[in-house]
């Protein structure tokens, strides 16, 4: 028989879809190469058989694969439709990769592509739509490519177009605390495929500028003691807007659920019977904190935190919050919407026996390029906030916590 002899400029690979579902797929070796290329194969309903001598943790207790702890030996590919030859021992893989040949089984060799007869791709969803890269072998390529092509997907600047539209719904998108790199994945594609955005003023406002023109974007602003859209008609817009055929996404800052009436407006559409996704978001309370390097919890610090609500001030009618009570607590305590009374809830933590040197750290526009920290202690917290024009939005960080510096991160517990 005639040897098939391939030219040297047919060098690319054959791109295909596997159908893996029920079918045998053997990974030989159990380290973090092995352990990248689970997820996909169980997903895609592989049949995943794990060999290995030591696999990690994370290999060995991977949900829905099968994991023999041994060194892998000839005839383990028996029934394979795929194999992955993922060892650290250069000898193991090509012994694998030869008896994938001879059973006209594919293998990917995870040390050297190029010795293997298949290649895995960096891959990619979007909705309904796969999409893998390839780049002659240069990984970091084919990740970068990938990561571009995302991101393209998600903000609708690259939109296939076939591209089915989201059916009729809202979903409660959580934004961020402000900078428009922090809204989820799925938060940002959602937002791609909306037909009308109901925005606070809070939402990032880059994505909304990102939006395309048939986009109807309707303001929710609702500024603090200012001019405001009433809860009721935020409602009313969201139902009847999905009524009409369309897809919603009410968009927030920080997260839906947390001092965002987010489940007063789930609330609204279940009762009109309008299909209602919720996209929880990046809290600013923990983010705003985070992004000024004060962690809202330490070891052998805190072992607790509380959010509350400056909506309203100590003693008013409407106010849930015992200060007494907060005054007495060890941990951490983060005050949102607090901006215009600092004083008065630094007076009634001093009241219920709180110490004045507890320190204070208030974070305004935190995650954005105007972020601005001010540190002082309780004692003297409100007329800080005075002198300095403290302004919304800000997150008012109480306790030990708040106190912490970049000198401070060698001596901490813990570090």
């Amino acid at each position: 028989m005639a040897e098939r002899v391939v030219p040297e400029s047919v060098s690319g690979l054959y791109l295909a879809g596997l159908d893996l579902r029920g079918r045998r797929v053997v990974v030989v070796g159990g380290g973090s190469v092995a352990q990248r290329r689970l997820p996909n194969l169980v997903a895609a309903g592989a049949d995943v058989v794990v060999v290995a001598i030591d696999p990690t943790p994370a290999v060995e207790s991977f949900p829905g694969i099968t994991v023999i702890t041994r060194a892998y030996a000839d005839g383990d590919l028996d029934g394979a439709w795929y194999v992955l030859a993922c060892t650290d021992d250069p000898r193991v893989n090509a012994a694998v990769v030869a008896e994938a040949e001879r059973r006209h089984t594919f293998c990917v060799r995870a040390d050297d592509a190029r010795q293997g007869t298949a290649a895995t791709p960096a891959s990619g969803r979007h909705r309904d739509l796969q999409f893998g890269v390839l780049a002659g072998g240069d990984h970091r390529q084919s990740a970068a490519m990938r990561a571009a092509i995302s991101r393209a997907l998600a903000d609708g600047s690259l939109a296939p177009h076939t591209s089915t539209p989201h059916p009729p719904g809202v979903a409660l998108v959580g934004g961020g605390p402000g900078d428009a790199e922090l809204i989820t994945v799925r938060g940002q594609r959602l937002l791609a495929q909306a037909d009308v955005v109901v925005a606070d003023r809070l939402a990032p406002p880059e994505l909304l500028a990102a939006l395309g023109p048939q986009v109807e974007i309707i303001d929710a602003a609702k500024v603090p003691y200012g001019r405001a859209m009433k809860q009721e008609a935020i409602n009313d817009v969201l139902v009847s807007r999905a009524q009409e055929g369309k897809f919603v996404v009410r968009l927030k800052g920080g997260d839906p659920f947390v001092y965002g009436r987010g489940f007063e407006e789930l609330q609204a559409c279940v009762a009109a019977g309008v299909p209602v996704t919720v996209v929880p978001g990046v809290s600013s309370p923990i983010a705003a904190p985070g992004s000024a390097g004060i962690p809202v919890t330490h070891r052998g610090v805190t072992h607790e935190v509380v959010i509350a609500s400056g909506h309203v001030p100590p003693g008013h009618p409407d106010s849930l919050i015992d200060w007494s009570v907060l005054a007495r607590l060890r941990g951490t305590l983060v005050l949102m919407m607090a901006v215009e009374r600092v004083a008065v809830f630094a007076d009634a933590l001093l009241a219920g026996g709180k110490p004045g040197d507890t320190p204070v750290a208030m974070i305004e526009n935190g995650s954005l390029p105007t972020q601005r920290l001010l540190r002082t202690d309780l004692a003297h917290a409100g007329a800080v906030a005075d002198a300095e024009g403290l302004a919304p939005p800000a997150i008012v960080v109480i306790g030990a916590v708040a106190g912490f510096t970049d000198a401070d991160s060698q001596q901490l517990p813990g570090s």
